[in-house]
Formats: structure tokens, C-alpha cells, sequence
């Protein structure tokens, strides 16, 4: 026996339709990279990605077409979100940063037909567009800032100007694919993975709940996290269905960021915590204040305890997130506990420095490093590799052979973490950078972090290395804070209260820089091989 209630297909079309019309008037505001702004509002948005799928329609892109974008935050790349799906097409956000042979493949393994990029990433769509064999239209997002005789076929404005907007979104099932995101590629090539309708609206969703970004309508959201990057976190497709203010800049600079919260009235923002340290030492520098949130989101690498204490002492609740390009890719959210306000100050930020608890639709378990086959109890002191699953998690990596989970559903992220009973996680390290010493586990993460919170270090990156007795010991390897100095017996004495004493480092590395991704995180694989004839003595 069926139900009796309408057939509603989840499609991501019905967020745009619902932002324009219950929160048409909202505005968004983009700063854009030669310091000129722009206005907006939702009505405004899906009027011009209905424009966006006539033009993209008259170019013969159609369903199932991957439209690439190759841009920065602003509010023309967000009608690029709806406008590419529009037609029936895919949307593939293409990540700037990523290395000229990255560039390359992804483009080409996605087979995108049209691209649009920002002027300022002109030179690296001249040095590709020889090597991007399928990409048959190029358009510019702001041709006014573009030298004469550049490639782009068209200014977006002009492009899509051509058309009314008096169209209807292309028919599609909730199963079909919307996005292509793919990951940094830290080992092999990246690999693509490809969202649905039917998941990023259940993610979508999932982002409204009260204890992961706490959207509505009278939030005002700066996204520092790029759009190029991991779906921006989910940010544009909730920031729809909540009718949200959005607040975009094309500029990272803490100068400009504070400036636009503060004058913006901004109440959410969210981004890596280099973002935040940015922020700080603006602030410590020309004696600014920290603008007035009700809410900062950090994700993308663990943040120190010393930057939770300093956003919270300023009444800014911390939301400290975990996730992956493969889980669309919110998994986890730190949110108040039942308790919260019996708690002392401390006690709180030891819980906003754990990853929270899932959100609704996420399921985690740990297993046995050493037999991924045994899951692990959720006791709060046994750490195992961490595992997923959920209706926006990978099965299968777009245009691989077999699936990506094991027969029971589970995806195995590469994280290790501990469980503690109430569901919060509180991840450790990755399975490949976890230092394995005399048969027992010590992660890097916790020192890291450990030695971060030193005045005097900016960056630190703890690998193992090779020992004679142990098998591997940590190294440390840091960058001293610009005009600081410290000494390695300064650094293991702020570390000793942190951790355990077997997992001090046994030596401690001064460095210029410390390797990083294209997405910003250390790069550790690239640390091993620049320190590849290191010695420990025994």
C-alpha cells in the first residue's frame, strides 16, 4: 500500500524558487577584488540563473553537461549554483590553487564543455586552455577588469543579458547528479565525486539544524570557506531554504573581512582556522576588535584551543566542524551539550575543541587500526579509524569501477578519532600520518595543536621518523611567529602538560615554511620527502 501524500521531488531548483519568493528582497552584497561592491537579492539571483539556463541552453549544454566555474566568492558564481543546474547540467567548482597537472586532470576527467572564471585567474585559464580538450566556451564573471585580446567568449553580464529569464528549470529526476566536487589529491589523482539532487537537499537540510549552522532569516553569512571548495561546506544551497543574507568577498585580507562584518552587521561566518589566526594578528596588530558574531564555523583542519577560548571570551559560539569532500560535506557540528550551562569555562571549550556529534543523517563508528574489521566501543578513550555513512556520503567515485564502502555502507574517511558515549568525536589524526612508537599509536594532531598555542610558533607539522629502537618518533617542526624567538627546550615545556611524556617529541625542527595543498592543508607526504635523509639517534 502507497502512502497518500504529493510526490515532492527533492531538487535543488525548489531552494532557489523558495528563496525568491518567501525572501526575495534579501540582499547579498560582493566585494569584489578591485574593491568595487555589488548588490543583489534572492529574487534578483534566480531571475539571472533562469537567464543563465536559457543562454547556457542556446550554447547546446543540456542534461547531464558539466559547467565548470573557476572564481571566488561572489554572488555571480552563486547564480552559476543554480543556473548550471537549471538546464539539467552539473555543476564542477574547479579549485584555483590546485596544481597545473591537477588542472588539468580533473577538467578533463569531468569533461566540462563551458567554464566560467574570474579575471584574476585569466593567466591560469591562458597557460590551460591548450590543455583542456572538451572546454568549448570560455566567459569571463567581470570582463571589465580584463586585458584586451583575452580568450573569454563573452562577459557574464552580457552572456546571460541576452536572455528574459522567462524559462522553466529543465525537468530532472532527484537522483540525478547537481555537483562534481573533487578532492585535493594528496595521493594519486583527485577523485571526483558526484552529488545528487535528492542528497545535497537532505544535506541542505541537515545544515538548518539549531546545532549546525543555526540559520535564519535574520542571519547575515560572510563565507570565508570558498565556493570552489567542498561545496562551500553546503553554505549556498542552506543559506537558500533559510533566506539568509549573504556577504561575499573576493578578498581574503582580515582588513577587508572585518570591515565588511562589522559595517554588514554580519552574524555568521565560517572558514579554516588560518582564517581566524589572520583575523588575530590583525586585530593584535592595529588594536581592532573582533566583530560581533553570534556564530563562527571552523573546519577544514583542527583549531587550537587557544583560538576556541579567544572567539568564545568574546561571546562568539565556536561550531567546530568535521567533514570531507565524500560527505558532502558536513558529518559533524559542535553544538551546546544538555548541560552546557553547568559547565565551567574550561570544560567548555575542552568540548568545542572536539569535533561535536553528527548531525541528523550521519552515522560514525571507529575500527581497530591494526583489523579494520572490529568496530570499536564509544568510550571516550579508544581510538580506531573513523568511518561514515549516510544518505550524502560516497558510494562511488565518479567514473570508478567499484564502489568506494564496504558491503554494509561504510566509508572509510582516513581520520582516526575517539567516540566519547554522548556521539561527540574527537579526531586524532589521519591513519597515514598517525606515529606509530614501540607498538603504541601517538598523534600528531595533539601535538600540533599542543605547539600552536605558543606565542612564539605560527605553524607546526609533527611526523615520524625512523628510530632504531622504536620503529618511528616524532619530529617537530615548526615556524617561528614573525619577529619571535624560541628555543626547542621552550617548545617540549609548553608541550610536557599537554600529552603524554612518551609522545614528546624527540627532536624539534626550526623551519622557513612548512608544505601545504592546494586546499591549504599541510601537506606531510611533501615534509617526509623534503626531510627524507633525517636522522634520529638512538
Amino acid at each position: 500500500m502507497l502512502g497518500g501524500m504529493q510526490d515532492y521531488e527533492l531538487k535543488v531548483t525548489h531552494l532557489i524558487d523558495h528563496a525568491a519568493r518567501e525572501h526575495g528582497p534579501r540582499t547579498h552584497v560582493t566585494r569584489w577584488a578591485d574593491g568595487s561592491e555589488t548588490r543583489t537579492d534572492w529574487a534578483g539571483v534566480r531571475r539571472d540563473a533562469l537567464r543563465m539556463t536559457q543562454a547556457l541552453r542556446k550554447l547546446g549544454i543540456g542534461k547531464g553537461d558539466r559547467i565548470a566555474t573557476l572564481a571566488m566568492n561572489h554572488a555571480r558564481h552563486l547564480v552559476t549554483w543554480y543556473g548550471a543546474v537549471g538546464v539539467g547540467g552539473v555543476l564542477h567548482t574547479i579549485n584555483p590553487r590546485l596544481f597545473e597537472d591537477q588542472l588539468e586532470y580533473i577538467a578533463n576527467h569531468a569533461e566540462d564543455r563551458v567554464l566560467l572564471y574570474d579575471a584574476m585567474f585569466a593567466p591560469v585559464v591562458e597557460k590551460m586552455k591548450d590543455k583542456w580538450t572538451t572546454i568549448e566556451h570560455y566567459i569571463c564573471f567581470d570582463p571589465t577588469t580584463v586585458p584586451e585580446g583575452q580568450i573569454s567568449d563573452i562577459g557574464f553580464e552580457d552572456w546571460i543579458g541576452e536572455h528574459d529569464g522567462d524559462t522553466e528549470w529543465v525537468d530532472v529526476d532527484e537522483r540525478d547528479p547537481c555537483m562534481l566536487c573533487y578532492t585535493s589529491g594528496t595521493t594519486g589523482n583527485p577523485k571526483g565525486v558526484l552529488y545528487e539532487h535528492r542528497s545535497t537537499y537532505l544535506h541542505a537540510l541537515a545544515g538548518l539544524q539549531p546545532q549546525a549552522f543555526d540559520f535564519s532569516t535574520h542571519s547575515v553569512m560572510l563565507p570565508v570557506v570558498p565556493m570552489f571548495h567542498a561545496a562551500a561546506w553546503g553554505i549556498p544551497w542552506a543559506g537558500a531554504m533559510a533566506g539568509v543574507k549573504f556577504v561575499y568577498s573576493c578578498s581574503n585580507e582580515a582588513e577587508v573581512l572585518l570591515e565588511l562584518m562589522n559595517r554588514e552587521n554580519v552574524t555568521h561566518s565560517a572558514g579554516v582556522p588560518t582564517v581566524w589566526l589572520g583575523i588575530f594578528q590583525h586585530c593584535d596588530a592595529t588594536g581592532a576588535e573582533l566583530p560581533k558574531l553570534k556564530q563562527a564555523i571552523i573546519g577544514g583542519s583542527a583549531a587550537p584551543r587557544f583560538m576556541i577560548e579567544r572567539l568564545m571570551k568574546e561571546g562568539i559560539r565556536v561550531a567546530h566542524a568535521w567533514g570531507m569532500t565524500e560527505t558532502s560535506p558536513v558529518g559533524t557540528v559542535g553544538a551546546p551539550t544538555p548541560d552546557w550551562e553547568e559547565k565551567s569555562f574550561e570544560e567548555k571549550v575542552a568540548i568545542v575543541q572536539m569535533q561535536g556529534r553528527p548531525v541528523f543523517g550521519i552515522e560514525l563508528r571507529t575500527v581497530d587500526l591494526d583489523d579494520m574489521s572490529t568496530p570499536l566501543p564509544r568510550d571516550g578513550k579508544t581510538s580506531g579509524a573513523l568511518q561514515v555513512r549516510g544518505p550524502w556520503v560516497v558510494k562511488r567515485y565518479f567514473r570508478a569501477d567499484e564502489d568506494a564502502v564496504d558491503e554494509n555502507g561504510w566509508f572509510d574517511t582516513g581520520d582516526v578519532g575517539i567516540i566519547h558515549p554522548d556521539g561527540t568525536l574527537q579526531l586524532t589524526d589521519r591513519t597515514k600520518d598517525v606515529i606509530k612508537s614501540g607498538g603504541e599509536w601517538i598523534s600528531s594532531v595533539e601535538l600540533e595543536n599542543a605547539a600552536v598555542g605558543h606565542p612564539a610558533i605560527a605553524e607546526a607539522a609533527a611526523i615520524g621518523m625512523p628510530h632504531p629502537k622504536w620503529d618511528e618518533r616524532p619530529v617537530l617542526f615548526c615556524v617561528k611567529a614573525e619577529g619571535q624567538q624560541v628555543t626547542a627546550a621552550d617548545v617540549i615545556a609548553h608541550i610536557e602538560p599537554h600529552v603524554a611524556k612518551w609522545w614528546l617529541p624527540d627532536a624539534v625542527e626550526f623551519v622557513e615554511d612548512i608544505p601545504h595543498t592546494a586546499t591549504g592543508k599541510i601537506s606531510k607526504k611533501d615534509l617526509r620527502a623534503r626531510f627524507s635523509d633525517y636522522v634520529l639517534e638512538a
